[in-house]
């Protein structure tokens, strides 16, 4: 049984954890550098009012997931960026969908009209996911260039809530 609540600043070290195992096997994230608990707090902290951050915790309270919404400087005010996070070896087993129902009813609340999910397209597990929680392709980034020179096309996918 998944449990999705918002997170909290004490859940920043075990997010940073998990965001890292991802980032140091590549491929799935825009991210290319490990990150702290420190810069996880300062990413929940840094908007309050436009943001929402839940966490997925398995039967034992610990993380296995975590997702974001946040407002973005190149999205209108009535859209949100959105970025989700499964622990390694835990994909296909709900966590994504019950983050997505937390997140989608919180993105109601704080008054957003729409989500998008900038994924790398590349990241074909990411793109089903978003897929199947009803995102639909609106355009793609070609030659992004991540911050360790590497360059990637990404896709554009937007829910309307």
């Amino acid at each position: 049984m998944i449990n999705v609540r918002p997170a909290m600043p004490l859940d920043a070290s075990s997010m940073a954890r998990l965001l890292n195992e991802i980032i140091r096997i590549g491929g799935t994230t825009a991210l290319v550098r490990p990150v702290t608990g420190e810069d996880i707090t300062d990413w929940m902290s840094s908007s309050p009012d436009h943001s929402a951050w839940h966490v997925a915790l398995d039967p034992t309270e610990q993380v296995v997931g975590f997702q974001w919404i946040d407002a973005s400087d190149q999205l209108p005010p009535e859209a949100a960026e959105i970025a989700t996070f499964v622990q390694v070896g835990q994909t296909g087993l709900g966590i994504g969908s019950a983050l997505f129902s937390a997140t989608a009813k919180a993105a109601k609340l704080l008054g957003y009209v729409w989500i998008r999910a900038n994924i790398r397209a590349d990241n074909e597990g990411g793109l089903t996911y978003y897929q199947s929680r009803g995102f639909r392709d609106y355009g793609v980034i070609e030659g992004y260039q991540l911050a360790n020179g590497t360059r990637v096309d990404k896709r554009l996918k937007r829910y309307d809530i």
